[in-house]
Protein backbone atom coordinates (compact mmCIF):
# COMPACT_ATOMS: atom_id res chain seq x y z
CA UNK A 1 0.00 0.00 0.00
CA UNK A 2 1.10 3.58 -0.78
CA UNK A 3 2.30 5.50 1.78
CA UNK A 4 0.63 9.22 2.35
CA UNK A 5 3.29 11.38 1.18
CA UNK A 6 3.51 9.17 -1.95
CA UNK A 7 -0.43 10.01 -2.50
CA UNK A 8 0.16 13.22 -1.89
CA UNK A 9 2.68 13.39 -4.71
CA UNK A 10 0.50 10.79 -7.34
CA UNK A 11 -2.71 13.45 -6.45
CA UNK A 12 -0.54 16.46 -7.79
CA UNK A 13 0.81 15.27 -10.33
CA UNK A 14 -2.91 14.17 -11.77
CA UNK A 15 -4.41 17.47 -10.87
CA UNK A 16 -1.35 19.17 -12.93
CA UNK A 17 -2.02 17.03 -15.52
CA UNK A 18 -5.60 17.53 -15.44
CA UNK A 19 -5.01 21.20 -15.45
CA UNK A 20 -2.96 21.33 -18.32
CA UNK A 21 -5.36 19.05 -20.75
CA UNK A 22 -8.52 21.56 -19.64
CA UNK A 23 -5.86 24.60 -20.56
CA UNK A 24 -4.84 23.04 -23.88
CA UNK A 25 -8.97 22.60 -24.64
CA UNK A 26 -10.29 26.18 -24.18
CA UNK A 27 -6.84 27.91 -25.64
CA UNK A 28 -7.81 25.71 -28.58
CA UNK A 29 -9.95 27.31 -31.10
CA UNK A 30 -12.54 25.61 -32.51
CA UNK A 31 -13.40 25.95 -36.08
CA UNK A 32 -16.95 27.13 -37.18
CA UNK A 33 -17.49 23.81 -38.77
CA UNK A 34 -15.62 20.64 -38.36
CA UNK A 35 -15.10 20.06 -42.08
CA UNK A 36 -12.87 23.19 -41.96
CA UNK A 37 -10.19 21.43 -39.52
CA UNK A 38 -10.25 18.40 -42.01
CA UNK A 39 -9.40 20.07 -45.62
CA UNK A 40 -5.95 19.67 -46.64
CA UNK A 41 -5.05 17.10 -43.86
CA UNK A 42 -5.08 14.26 -46.19
CA UNK A 43 -1.25 14.40 -48.02
CA UNK A 44 -1.51 11.32 -49.68
CA UNK A 45 -3.95 11.52 -52.72
CA UNK A 46 -3.82 7.69 -53.92
CA UNK A 47 -4.26 6.37 -50.39
CA UNK A 48 -7.19 8.51 -50.31
CA UNK A 49 -8.60 6.87 -53.29
CA UNK A 50 -7.72 3.35 -51.95
CA UNK A 51 -10.00 3.96 -49.04
CA UNK A 52 -12.54 5.45 -51.05
CA UNK A 53 -12.56 2.17 -53.37
CA UNK A 54 -12.48 0.15 -50.16
CA UNK A 55 -15.67 1.83 -48.78
CA UNK A 56 -17.26 1.55 -52.22
CA UNK A 57 -16.83 -2.03 -52.23
CA UNK A 58 -17.78 -2.48 -48.54
CA UNK A 59 -20.91 -0.93 -49.46
CA UNK A 60 -21.81 -2.88 -52.50
CA UNK A 61 -21.10 -5.77 -51.17
CA UNK A 62 -24.07 -5.05 -48.07
CA UNK A 63 -26.55 -4.26 -50.84
CA UNK A 64 -28.86 -7.48 -51.85
CA UNK A 65 -28.41 -9.62 -55.09
CA UNK A 66 -30.84 -9.07 -57.22
CA UNK A 67 -32.55 -12.11 -58.81
CA UNK A 68 -33.70 -10.39 -61.73
CA UNK A 69 -29.94 -9.90 -63.74
CA UNK A 70 -29.96 -13.31 -63.56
Amino acid sequence: MLDTATLEKRLINLEQVVFDLQHKFESKPSAENWLDSLIGSISDDSAFLEALEYGRAFRQSDKPIDDTDK
